[in-house]
């Protein structure tokens, strides 16, 4: 995945596995200690390839509550092995959690329908900001969740809660849709993206098809 994304134009990539709560590689009946250092493998083993090819490769994960996601930035693997109140923590629980370690909780795809997901639940006090854009949704190269009202939706809901939006690729395969944000400079670490979005930073939103501004707007 790292070649992939260095081969396609990135300079960098946060790698957001899916935790316990959804289609996770990693057993999730594993004593924590254990479960954690095989789930954070995918990062470190990116993470060796990136920093041989020039891709900064930051950490996060997606956690997920019976089919509502939440990406989760700004916490490490010593956070995790230290919180394993984690597997059970509620929605809110998470939020004071990462919170308090300086990390974000960003909304993911709130809108999407499919199956896997019961209903919509959204978490306005409890998330800093919300994936606005979702390649898989709005990519005409698209072959899963292709939706683009799941996004005019999303946007919808991040101006109305004065919320920030990302944008992510979504990626589970080589076959890269090239979705993401594309900031001014680059990034010095996960911490300094976190800083670059909920401060306000100027930077565009792309679902890999056309560039939005970072209030969601075509950008022309």
């Amino acid at each position: 995945m790292a070649k992939a994304c260095k081969e396609a134009g990135y300079t960098g990539i946060i790698v957001t596995d899916h935790n316990w709560g959804g289609n996770t590689a990693v057993y999730r009946m594993k004593p924590w200690k254990e479960w954690v250092n095989e789930f954070v493998k995918g990062y470190e083993e990116a993470k060796g390839t990136g920093d041989k090819i020039g891709l900064d490769v930051f950490f996060g994960y997606e956690a997920g509550f019976r089919g509502t996601e939440f990406l989760i930035y700004g916490v490490d693997k010593d956070f995790m092995l230290t919180h394993p109140e984690l597997r059970q923590a509620s929605v809110e629980e998470q939020y004071r959690l990462v919170k308090q370690a300086g990390g974000m909780v960003i909304h993911a795809h709130p809108f999407r329908e499919e199956f896997y997901i019961p209903k919509i639940r959204l978490y306005p006090d409890y998330v800093d900001g919300v994936e606005g854009i979702n390649a898989t949704h709005s990519n005409k190269q698209s072959i899963s969740h292709y939706n683009p009202a799941f996004d005019r939706r999303a946007i919808a809901y991040a101006k109305e809660n004065s919320l920030p939006m990302t944008a992510g690729s979504d990626i589970h395969m080589t076959s890269l849709l090239c979705g993401g944000v594309a900031f001014k400079r680059k990034l010095a670490d996960i911490h300094d993206f976190i800083k670059a979005v909920s401060e306000g930073e100027d930077y565009l939103l792309t679902n890999g098809d056309e560039w939005f501004k970072k209030n969601g707007e075509l950008y022309l």
